[in-house]
């Protein structure tokens, strides 16, 4: 593939570098914003060999695949000569679209547009955190207290995300409602301040005997405050602009929105977003942390309907609530449940695979997109296969519950978020691995017994 050339005709079909505001890009999707959807050429762009499905919304996402989408984006960028993916014409543009869509989906699309481009320093952070935690674990159960140094270097390159992740969502946070990228961030470090134990204390809201049940303490609220707190910082900065003269706006509006919305960040949305995230934390708990049905009726729905969301692009919007659970309890248990629709997607992809022994155009597209599914990442085999074919998809993240339901069962977790499928067992928690991988089996073969006897199209050969 020639990126320069795919990149030059990709723009062509987008109407022109002149019609892109945005170019973005997740593990196997380019995330677009244009100026006038109607210049595009949305026909070419579904006929194109490169692209295996293109979603239109508010931002268009073409799946181009893993391993293609930054080279494709970054040369767009180059052509485009887009080093800076914000402006203000993209800002009123999404704002008239926003208007179109239901609520829910634009929260989710926030949220989503907040944490993708954290999704690499996520995955390898996260990789690295997982192998030094395994073993961390295992010298400490033999008894060995001197650690390896290799595993506190992990451990600090790992940090460098995960110590910090407040100030890199609050940056995200500010691109996205628009306010100073640079006060977003202050705003997400001011969070994690130790000073604010000494608040707590003077306003009693520090519980000595129990510091993690303290009303205020730093940390509390997590990603929730955060963008909290950067989204009012957009409002306060635009209020603020309007009444404050031009040769003032550098000194004034700057200290005072950090004034105020340092101080509302820390006595009041903090507070606040720890009470939500404790509510969210007891949901969790009921559905899939609990014992008896509830679990495996929790597991197999969330399991169930994590393909639609994918299909939309709206998986990302969970991510939120994984760092929820990572700041609260110290280890995700919603994450590995969902890992499990790829599984059942890799199983009707196989039932598919010998019931179509005729068509062999499609048994290609299975053998390319299965090495990549069994790694975690599912587009490619949901735009190529499950979902263009119908009943298949809807196998699929049936079997996908079945797995996600075993999970909850046994109360599998991982210590970090990334890839799913067989990549992420190293971020599993140990003593859980074994029915992190009995749950994707168990996936694989529902998945496959499910689509061989009731989801297989009839006219698969044809």
């Amino acid at each position: 593939m020639d990126i320069s050339k795919v990149a030059q005709e990709i723009i062509k079909n987008l109407g022109g570098k002149e019609n892109i505001l945005v170019i973005n890009n997740c593990m196997t999707r380019l995330r677009l914003n244009v100026k006038d959807q109607e210049k595009v050429n949305f026909e070419e762009l579904k006929n194109s060999d490169y692209i295996m499905r293109v979603i239109e919304d508010d931002t268009l996402q073409l799946v181009v695949g893993p391993g293609k989408s930054k080279k494709i984006a970054d040369e767009m960028r180059n052509q485009c000569d887009l080093k800076n993916n914000f402006n203000e014409d993209w800002v009123k543009n999404k704002e008239e679209i926003k208007k179109k869509q239901g609520r829910l989906s634009r929260i989710l699309k926030s949220l989503a547009n907040i944490f993708v481009p954290l999704i690499p320093a996520i995955i390898g952070a996260g990789l690295l955190n997982g192998i030094a935690g395994y073993f961390q674990n295992v010298y400490t159960v033999q008894g060995i207290k001197e650690l390896p140094l290799w595993i506190t270097f992990f451990q600090t390159l790992a940090s460098g995300l995960f110590g910090y992740f407040a100030i890199f969502v609050g940056i995200n946070a500010a691109n996205e409602f628009g306010a100073t990228p640079a006060l977003g961030g202050v705003i997400g470090a001011i969070t994690l301040s130790p000073n604010i134990n000494i608040f707590s204390n003077v306003l009693g809201l520090y519980n000595s005997e129990i510091p993690l049940n303290s009303i205020l303490i730093p940390g509390k609220g997590g990603v929730i405050g955060i963008i909290l707190g950067v989204a009012i910082l957009a409002f306060v900065e635009k209020k603020l602009r309007t009444v404050i003269p031009d040769f003032l706006d550098t000194i004034l509006t700057s200290t005072l929105s950090l004034l105020i919305v340092g101080t509302l960040t820390i006595f009041v949305i903090m507070p606040f977003a720890g009470f939500v995230s404790d509510i969210i934390i007891k949901a969790f708990s009921f559905f899939i942390m609990s014992e008896g049905p509830m679990a495996i009726i929790g597991g197999f729905i969330l399991a169930m309907s994590f393909l639609p969301l994918l299909m939309v692009g709206l998986h990302h919007g969970l991510i939120p609530f994984y760092m929820v659970q990572l700041t609260q309890t110290g280890a995700i248990s919603l994450f590995p449940i969902l890992c499990m629709a790829g599984g059942g997607q890799i199983g009707a992809a196989a039932a598919i695979y010998v019931k179509a022994k005729k068509n062999e155009k499609l048994r290609n597209i299975i053998r390319s997109a299965m090495p990549v599914a069994i790694l975690g990442i599912g587009e490619p085999m949901l735009y190529g296969v499950t979902l263009p074919l119908g009943k298949p998809f809807i196998t699929a993240s049936i079997a996908g519950g079945f797995g996600g339901a075993f999970l909850a069962m046994m109360k599998v977790q991982t210590i970090a978020f990334g890839p799913a499928g067989i990549t992420a067992i190293p971020l599993v928690v140990p003593g859980k691995i074994l029915y992190y991988f009995i749950g994707l089996l168990i996936s694989y073969l529902a998945g496959f017994i499910i689509t061989y006897l009731f989801g297989v199209p009839k006219n698969i050969n044809d």
